[in-house]
């Protein structure tokens, strides 16, 4: 689980090799797809090659051409929306021009910059705490009276929390 002593309230506890490996936007076919950046006015491609920590992720979980992504999903489920709709939101800075995940793995790769406290900010807004996703899903599963990880309920919040780096734990569902 990442730990940031610099950022105590930053609590994901998924690594960026750990969402990847799950299977984290391939639904759209894959975070690191060629793309043309709306905000620098280019084409990109092999971003995700400046992170030594992603060289043990199968490419397929990486980029996706097949498009087949409920086999790697892991919820097999489609979540999120467009990089359009992301840039047309001003959520993307030029710095990480695939987005939060992008600015993720340079943070957790030890990078600091002045965008880290809106990043976080959307974080703890999403997944932290207080956050709308994550206690969202937690009303869920107690409106039905079941388990922090029964899987059937919400898989496409699930994902999304995974987007963000967070799994719901027993100990989030204890406490609320």
């Amino acid at each position: 689980m990442p730990k940031f002593k610099d950022y105590p309230e930053f609590t994901p506890n998924l690594s960026p090799k750990q969402m990847f490996s799950l299977g984290s936007f391939i639904e759209w076919g894959g975070y690191w797809r060629d793309i043309y950046s709306g905000v620098l006015k280019e084409n990109l491609s092999n971003q995700h090659k400046e992170f030594k920590f992603l060289k043990d992720v199968p490419e397929n979980l990486l980029v996706n051409p097949e498009k087949d992504y409920k086999k790697y999903n892991k919820y097999s489920v489609k979540s999120g929306s467009s990089l359009q709709d992301w840039e047309s939101k001003d959520w993307i800075h030029e710095q990480d021009p695939y987005g939060w995940v992008q600015w993720y793995c340079r943070f957790y790769n030890g990078r600091r910059t002045d965008d880290d406290k809106r990043q976080i900010k959307r974080w703890l807004n999403l997944a932290g705490p207080k956050g709308r996703f994550r206690n969202s899903l937690i009303n869920k599963i107690k409106n039905k009276n079941s388990k922090f990880n029964d899987e059937s309920i919400s898989p496409v919040i699930r994902q999304t929390l995974q987007h963000w780096g967070y799994r719901l734990t027993l100990k989030d569902f204890n406490i609320k």
